[in-house]
């Protein structure tokens, strides 16, 4: 199964609160000019974000000519900014720049093409550089009338705290396994119950490649691994392939959560307080990685050595 587009997604199942929230604000004529929606990487914030767009624009038909156009990513109204593909690099750009969010400024001042709502969705907030929130940060603090963002973060910390300020949250959570089998049907269970929740982690697990990743993973939180050449040779492949680098890090942070939780149920608190700081410490490693396009691969040397420092077991054994 490839992976969807949030543009073409007819469902969004388990985020019934958030769309209520909305719809009852829409409703009602209080419509916020700045919404962001947080939550972890995969579980469907970007196709929220698009639903909710399709409410706006009278768009929620996808047979319908404004539906199609959704659909197509032709619709007038509708402005959708992320990272950029450098093809140089054969990857996404490790931020998103002010020159990427210059052209809301001008897409506001125009007159709405059908008559109504301009909407613009920032897919990755935490991407936007300095520079970029800053210019954002301008634009919702004056916003032109029936005008819209939704900005969608996996790293709500990473925002600058007066943007967010300036928006409602919408904070969404994982889905269910039944939302998710509903969802995606053809998708394995072991894979549904790896996947925590999240479509976009099932739909990755489901390629069949992550088996090894998952498994240096549980050895490097067991303490049971050697930093052999092959070792090393495994890693710089990670590191190559963005999607299979945030895997790595993705589940090595869950496995800490659930240690550290473990911990704290077992009353060990100074255990499970020195788990939550190699968490915190781990996450910020990945977040910098990602922010200042460091070098992957040191990024996970780093990340060995920082778990498999001797003041730390992460099984109590």
């Amino acid at each position: 199964m490839t992976e969807l587009s949030p543009r073409t997604v007819k469902t969004v199942l388990g985020h019934q609160k958030a769309m209520a929230q909305f719809q009852e604000a829409y409703a009602a004529g209080r419509v916020h000019h700045g919404w962001l929606i947080t939550g972890p990487q995969g579980i469907g914030k970007a196709s929220l974000a698009y639903y909710l767009a399709r409410i706006i624009l009278g768009a929620e038909d996808f047979s319908s000519p404004a539906g199609r156009r959704v659909t197509a990513g032709t619709h007038g109204d509708l402005l959708e900014i992320s990272r950029q593909y450098d093809s140089k690099k054969d990857r996404l750009k490790s931020e998103i720049t002010v020159a990427d969010v210059q052209p809301i400024q001008s897409f506001f001042h125009q007159t709405a093409g059908e008559g109504g709502w301009r909407v613009v969705i920032i897919d990755g907030a935490e991407y936007l550089n300095r520079f970029a929130a800053n210019a954002l940060l301008k634009i919702l603090e004056e916003p032109p009338a029936k005008a819209i963002l939704f900005l969608t973060t996996s790293s709500p910390g990473m925002l600058l705290p007066t943007l967010k300020s300036r928006c409602r949250l919408l904070a969404l959570s994982p889905l269910s396994d039944e939302n998710m089998r509903r969802l995606l049907p053809t998708i394995e269970e072991t894979i549904i119950k790896r996947s925590h929740g999240s479509p976009g982690r099932a739909l990755f697990l489901s390629q069949g490649q992550n088996s090894d990743i998952e498994a240096l993973v549980d050895k490097l939180a067991r303490g049971d691994i050697f930093m052999t050449g092959e070792v090393w040779q495994f890693t710089a492949k990670i590191a190559r392939d963005n999607k299979s680098f945030t895997f790595f890090f993705d589940q090595l942070s869950e496995a800490l959560a659930i240690e550290a939780k473990k911990h704290v149920t077992q009353g060990d608190l100074a255990q499970a307080a020195l788990i939550a700081q190699k968490l915190s410490d781990l996450q910020s490693l990945w977040q910098k990685t990602d922010q200042l396009n460091l070098d992957k691969t040191e990024s996970i040397r780093e990340a060995f050595a920082l778990i498999k420092a001797k003041d730390y077991k992460f099984y109590n054994v």
